[in-house]
């Protein structure tokens, strides 16, 4: 790893502090370097704050130093006006004379105008630093931009022989949900919301769960609340129709006397591609990840139509002898670590 890898490297770190906070926008990281020393560092802040660069620039003490510095970016600088101004003017200004990019940004908006911009300036431009880190660190944006869909997780718990959820006979007798993992690893899955933009189950582990799809061990965000609900089933009284955070219902009952006021409703045709008309309509809402997190039915309904990026699978140390199989799925392992008495099985699908 060169010099500049290692600064790019540096940048990806940086970025990762904007995880859960920055979208739709990406979470950049930038880098500033005088004399084989770092000046300045910054990441993208929350959603309609400033950029990378910017925070990297006004970080910097000594603002003479910046003509004699270089400035690196895991992103394509924007040269447009959007929330906030160009991130390009800002480092003409300060005639920072080189700058070390990971990535072209993909957006029409800039998709390679920020990058002429510097070079039209008199700026040194180097595109392509740690491209592929880059582009798995920016997997959730370039999903979005270039998929045309948000970057989608799913997540399950199974039990050792295999099973999802229990059969009637024992949600009966324990109405509450039932448990497959240990509290550490429900933990984990509180964070895991608070990284995503949206979270989506369908109406069966509503109606058998009352689930409140919120962040209750973990600090950070609500991440939207996506319900699938085919024929409005789900009672006004369930926690996903609190009103408490912003829920989009998925449903094909064109009556709008039955929406509630406070809840969007999305009307989609359920007999065809209800995955990808999901996908359609949450990046109409500029929504750039989703976490699936059941049930069976909707989870398996996006892993047939090859609409996903990675799995998460927990396998808990108990057995239910019968009840509902877990999805089936192929795609490439790329960690099993155990989470105390649970493992956490992740694949990716390439």
């Amino acid at each position: 790893m060169n010099i500049h890898e290692k600064y790019m490297l540096r940048c990806i770190q940086l970025g990762k502090k904007g995880l859960g906070t920055t979208a739709p926008n990406p979470m950049v990281g930038s880098v500033i370097v005088h004399n084989n020393q770092i000046i300045g560092e910054g990441y993208t802040s929350p959603y309609g704050g400033s950029h990378a660069e910017v925070n990297a620039i006004n970080s910097v003490k000594d603002k003479e130093l910046l003509s004699k510095a270089t400035l690196y970016v895991s992103l394509e600088p924007c040269s447009h006006f959007g929330k906030t101004p160009p991130c390009t003017n800002l480092i003409i200004k300060h005639k920072i004379s080189q700058v070390f990019i990971g990535l072209q940004d993909p957006h029409d908006k800039v998709a390679g105008k920020g990058i002429e911009k510097l070079k039209a300036s008199g700026c040194k431009v180097t595109v392509g630093i740690l491209e592929e880190e880059c582009r798995i660190h920016h997997k959730r944006f370039l999903s979005f931009q270039e998929k045309k869909r948000p970057y989608i997780i799913l997540k399950w718990a199974e039990t050792q022989d295999g099973f999802i959820a229990p059969d009637d006979i024992l949600r009966k007798k324990k109405p509450q949900p039932v448990w497959i993992t240990n509290s550490y690893s429900k933990q984990l899955v509180h964070q895991w919301r608070s990284e995503e933009q949206a979270i989506l189950v369908g109406t069966n582990t509503v109606l058998a769960d009352n689930p409140k799809l919120t962040l209750r061990s973990w600090d950070g965000k609500h991440p939207v609340r996506v319900v699938l609900d085919k024929d409005l089933k789900i009672p006004s009284g369930f926690h996903v129709l609190d009103k408490s955070i912003k829920t989009i219902v998925f449903t094909q009952i064109d009556d709008s006397s039955k929406y509630l006021d406070g809840v969007g409703y999305e009307l989609i045709d359920f007999s065809v591609s209800v995955a990808q008309q999901i996908c359609s309509v949450l990046c109409k809402h500029s929504i750039t990840s989703l976490l699936i997190e059941g049930g069976s039915k909707t989870l398996q309904t996006f892993i047939d139509a090859n609409l996903w990026d990675e799995a998460r699978i927990f396998k808990g140390p108990t057995t239910f002898k019968s009840g509902i199989n877990s999805p089936k799925i192929s795609g490439r392992l790329l960690e099993a670590k155990p989470i105390v008495s649970d493992t956490l099985s992740i694949f990716v699908n390439d």
